[in-house]
């Protein structure tokens, strides 16, 4: 899975928001561009996307910013990702289960739906308060604990 720096800003961008989430004020794009080292106009973008997909909401003016528009233990890494990007696995635009593969080349569908279900295992099972917690599921550590995922291929 290649994860866009675009998919990368949104989800810092929404944790910024998960972690102040109880806060009277609103958070700022320049708040949060300045806490995350996110570029400011690539980050009005991303919010805009973020609003569109219905995860955050915003107010102008001099009291105003961004928020979360749900409870961030219930907004799922997989939600902004799905937000940014479209489906978590999609091949040359389809769904895995569209594909129509034949001959020998037929198994490769079991193969994209399996890949799917990976990467939902994990996206989907995370929330932004998991993250901006630092309280990540056990199927994350055990996970990230394994020497081998850390090897780059």
């Amino acid at each position: 899975m290649r994860v866009s720096a675009k998919v990368d800003y949104a989800l810092r961008a929404a944790v910024e928001l998960a972690a102040h989430q109880g806060d009277e004020r609103l958070v700022t794009s320049e708040q949060i561009a300045e806490r995350q080292g996110i570029p400011h106009a690539f980050l009005t973008n991303i919010l805009q996307s973020l609003r569109q997909g219905g995860l955050v909401t915003s107010k102008r003016g001099p009291v105003g910013g961004h928020a979360l528009s749900k409870p961030a233990d219930t907004v799922l890494i997989a939600d902004v990702i799905r937000a940014i990007d479209g489906p978590l696995a999609g091949v040359s635009g389809q769904h895995p289960e569209e594909l129509d593969f034949t001959g020998s080349a037929a198994p490769l569908q079991d193969v994209w739906i399996a890949v799917r279900a990976n990467l939902r295992e994990i996206l989907e099972h995370v929330t932004l308060a998991d993250v901006a917690n630092n309280d990540l599921p056990k199927i994350v550590d055990k996970r990230a604990a394994n020497e081998d995922a850390w090897v780059s291929r």
